[in-house]
C-alpha cells in the first residue's frame, strides 16, 4: 500500500478543508456537528447517527442538544466587546440563554480569561452543569469600565441528540483497525480539527484500496468522551473485533511526532509505530500509556482494554496555544497535515502486511538452489531478496513470530523481509499461521 504522491494536491484539499470548517461552532451535539459532518461525506461517505437525549450509555447519560445563534456583550456605549460571530470560543459552550443588562461586577463574574497569556481568548464549557458565561482575552478584561453591560447569549438547550459519523470500509477479514477522531471542539485548529481532516482524508484513501485490504477499517467522528462511551455502549458486542486501534488528534502543527502506547504497552500496533517512526527521520518521542488525554481512554477502559494507541505531532495539553483561540489557522499548516497523514497510511501498510507465517520444511534448511531462489539472488532479478533474509524469515516462521519480530530482530529492513516472504510463500515454503484471537 503505497502512500498518495500528489502532496500538492492533497495540501490545496487540505487548505480548503481548513477554511471551510474552522469557523464552524461544534460541540458535543447541535447543528454544528450535523454541518461538518455533512461536509466531510463528499470525501468519505460515513452515516450519520443520532442517538435521542435521555439515552443511557453505561455510567452516562446522552445530554440535551445544544445550538446558538448568537451572543454578544455590549459596553455602556452602545459597542459590541464581545461577539460571538467573530470568535465561538467567546462563548462558554453549552451555555443557556440569557438576555439582560448588568454592572460590570455582576458581569466580571461571568467572565473567563487567561492572565498567563492576556491576548488569547481561552475555551470553557459547561456540559452537564446548566450555566452561560463568556471567554474574553484579559487585556480586554482588564480595559472594561464601569457600567451597565447588554448581555445576549441566542441559544436553546432542548432534547434533541448526540450525533456522531461512522465509516466500515470492509476489508478481507471481519477483524477490525479502529480509527477514531473526535470533533466536539469549535474553532481551534490544531485539537482537533487537523484529526477530523487527516481521518477523512485517510478512510479516502482507504476506499480506494478497499480490495486490496486485509482488515475492516472502522472510522468514528464523534464528539469526544460522551461520543465514544455512546459508541461503545452501543456497539459492546462487536468491539471484540477490534484488533488495533488508533485515536488521531493534533497532527498540524509543526512539533515533533508523539506516540501514546496502548494500555498494555506492547500490542502489535505499539511495535508497528515505533517502527514506523524510527524509520522516518522525523523528530519523535514515544510514551507510555496514562489514563487521560483524548478518546484513547475510553476504549482502553479496563472493561475493554482494547489495542488502542494514538499518533500525534505535539501533543494535547503541551502547546502554549491548546485550549486557546491561539490554536488558529495560522498555528496549523496543510504541509504538516499532509506528513502525518503519510505516516497514517505507512503505519496502516505495516499493519496490513505484517502477518505470521510457518515453515512448511522446518525440519533443517530447505533445498532453495532447486527452487531457483539462490538463482533469484545470483541473477539480481529482485535486489529486495537476499539470502540472510531468506534463512531468518524460515527460521524464524514459528507461528510466533511476525514478519515485524523478525525484521527488528534480524535488523533487516521490513519491505525486506516482507518480499523474502511473498518469494518463499510462491515457492510454497510458508503457510499462514493460525490467526490469533484476543
Amino acid at each position: 500500500m503505497k502512500h498518495t504522491n500528489n502532496s500538492n494536491g492533497i495540501e490545496q484539499e487540505i487548505d480548503a478543508l481548513l477554511k471551510r470548517l474552522f469557523p464552524i461552532c461544534r460541540s458535543i451535539t447541535g447543528e454544528g456537528v450535523r454541518e461538518t459532518l455533512s461536509a466531510l461525506q463528499k470525501y468519505a461517505p460515513m452515516q450519520i447517527r443520532e442517538v435521542p437525549t435521555g439515552t443511557k450509555v453505561f455510567d452516562w447519560t446522552v445530554p440535551k442538544e445544544w445550538n446558538i445563534r448568537d451572543a454578544y456583550i455590549k459596553d455602556p456605549s452602545g459597542k459590541k466587546i464581545v461577539d460571538f460571530k467573530r470568535n465561538n470560543l467567546h462563548v462558554v459552550g453549552y451555555s443557556t440563554p440569557v438576555s439582560a443588562r448588568m454592572k460590570l461586577s455582576e458581569l466580571k463574574k461571568r467572565l473567563y480569561s487567561l492572565p498567563a497569556q492576556p491576548s488569547r481568548i481561552p475555551y470553557r464549557t459547561s456540559y452537564y452543569n446548566p450555566d452561560w458565561g463568556f471567554c474574553i482575552a484579559d487585556q480586554e478584561l482588564k480595559a472594561l469600565k464601569d457600567g451597565a453591560y447588554e448581555v445576549v447569549i441566542d441559544s436553546t438547550l432542548e432534547k434533541g441528540s448526540l450525533t456522531y459519523g461512522e465509516l466500515l470500509i470492509p476489508g478481507k477479514t471481519k477483524d477490525e483497525v479502529l480509527i477514531s477522531t473526535y470533533m466536539c471542539h469549535p474553532s481551534m485548529a490544531n485539537d482537533n480539527l487537523s484529526g477530523v481532516i487527516l481521518t477523512t482524508l485517510l478512510a479516502r484513501e482507504l476506499m480506494k484500496k478497499k480490495r486490496e485490504l486485509r482488515y475492516s477499517y472502522r472510522f468514528l467522528f464523534v464528539p469526544e468522551t460522551i461520543g465514544a462511551i455512546t459508541w461503545l455502549a452501543k456497539n459492546r458486542a462487536g468491539v471484540k473485533r477490534i484488533k488495533h486501534g488508533l485515536v488521531v488528534t493534533c497532527v498540524g502543527d509543526a512539533g515533533a511526532f508523539t506516540y501514546k502506547k496502548t494500555r498494555a504497552g506492547d500490542s502489535e500496533v505499539d511495535a508497528a509505530a515505533a517502527y514506523i517512526l524510527s524509520h522516518s527521520a522525523r523528530p519523535h518521542r514515544i510514551i507510555d500509556f496514562f489514563p487521560s488525554g483524548a478518546d484513547e481512554r475510553q476504549y482502553s477502559s479496563p472493561g475493554f482494554d482494547l489495542p488502542v494507541g494514538s499518533l500525534m505531532r505535539s501533543m494535547y495539553d503541551t502547546f502554549s496555544e491548546y485550549h486557546t483561540s491561539g490554536d488558529n489557522l495560522d498555528f496549523v499548516n496543510a504541509r504538516y497535515i499532509r506528513e502525518s497523514l503519510e505516516l497514517y497510511l505507512r503505519l496502516i501498510s505495516l499493519i496490513e502486511h505484517n502477518e505470521t507465517f510457518i515453515n512448511k520444511n522446518p525440519y533443517g534448511e530447505p533445498q532453495l538452489g532447486k527452487r531457483g531462489l539462490y538463482s533469484l539472488l545470483g541473477a539480481q532479478k529482485s535486489p529486495d531478496v537476499s539470502e540472510r533474509a531468506l534463512q531468518w524469515v524460515l527460521n524464524f516462521s514459528d507461528g510466533a513470530h511476525s514478519l515485524l519480530d523478525i525484521a527488528e530482530r534480524s535488523g533487516i529492513d521490513f519491505e525486506t523481509i516482507l518480499t523474502t516472504s511473498k518469494a518463499l510463500r510462491a515457492h510454497k515454503l510458508l503457510a499462514p499461521a493460525a490467526r490469533r484471537r484476543n
